[in-house]
């Protein structure tokens, strides 16, 4: 007897051109590092008195279909995932050197539908429906770079066959967390010894009443952006923003090379004024809990630039 193992498993995802209904082709093979996106049906202790004290049946609850996604950021799959995020990207370029720009603010999310399979039970789940509604990504000194994407989905219904063919797949080209860098208004920010932000779309589940327990869709609401910067203590130049919040925009980047890059830009971005704190003989740390805000045009925006020619 066959037992599922995360090695053998299988993601493969195709944007939906009807909400909830999984495409019958166009699938992608994307890469993760794991996953909790399923649907769950709870149960409903009987209230009923009368019948002695053992309880009657229960009765099932609602259908919940989301999770988080742990993807690695890489030059070419990713652009799915902002695609998943932001919508779809304005995209230039010619001759392999295309950049793709994903921008904040839009009003119009695409949906997906990916089948996660386990081929050894063999058990191939279909979640449809799926809308992105955060990513979470955090930048250190050394070691991969992964995304944490939380997802809301319609449903799930499962098969013992593949509906998703054979999947296209890309070359895996990763960015590493050494290839990262930071830059305050344009300039090199120094002494950062770690940093995370956070983008939310803040999706409001439509929960109306249907016979088959799924919610009607996920829609967006106001956007969020927000992160931390963890500072060694050896200038007071963010300190200084944060007393007088002069606002100031931040750029996170991950470069392979001039035509190989993800650069992320928070427009305006305020900082708070940080607690310091000496808890020894070493270094003296601030940590600053920042939050992006719209700038002369948008809040956000992401440029990825690869050899893909579009995401459309």
């Amino acid at each position: 007897m066959a037992r599922a193992s995360g090695a053998r498993s299988q993601f493969a995802a195709a944007f939906e051109s009807t909400y909830g209904t999984a495409p019958a082709s166009g699938y992608l093979k994307l890469p993760f590092v794991s996953t909790g996106l399923s649907s769950e049906q709870g149960l409903i202790a009987s209230d009923l008195l009368g019948l002695g004290r053992d309880p009657a049946d229960p009765i099932r609850d609602v259908i919940n279909a989301d999770g988080d996604v742990v993807v690695p950021v890489d030059l070419r799959n990713f652009g799915h995932w902002l695609k998943l995020l932001f919508g779809a990207p304005a995209s230039t370029g010619s001759a392999g050197a295309y950049v793709h720009t994903f921008t904040s603010g839009g009003w119009t999310l695409p949906s997906l539908s990916a089948e996660i399979g386990m081929p050894e039970v063999p058990s191939f789940a279909m979640v449809s429906g799926i809308r992105a509604n955060t990513m979470n990504l955090r930048m250190q000194r050394s070691g991969a770079v992964n995304a944490t994407i939380g997802c809301i989905a319609q449903g799930e219904a499962l098969a013992t066959a593949t509906a998703a063919g054979t999947p296209t797949e890309a070359v895996l080209d990763r960015f590493n967390q050494f290839q990262g860098a930071i830059k305050k208004d344009g300039v090199a920010l120094a002494n950062v010894t770690s940093a995370d932000l956070t983008y939310s779309n803040n999706l409001d589940r439509v929960e109306t009443i249907r016979s088959d327990g799924k919610i009607e869709g996920a829609d967006p609401g106001a956007a969020t952006m927000t992160g931390s910067m963890d500072v060694r203590f050896a200038d007071t130049t963010l300190l200084d923003a944060a007393i007088a919040g002069t606002p100031m925009e931040l750029e996170f980047s991950f470069t392979i090379s001039a035509s190989k890059k993800l650069v992320i830009t928070a427009h305006k971005v305020f900082l708070p004024k940080p607690r310091r704190s000496i808890t020894g003989p070493g270094g003296v740390q601030a940590s600053f809990a920042w939050q992006a805000a719209k700038g002369a045009a948008r809040m956000c925006t992401l440029v990825l630039s690869n050899d893909v020619a579009a995401y459309a």
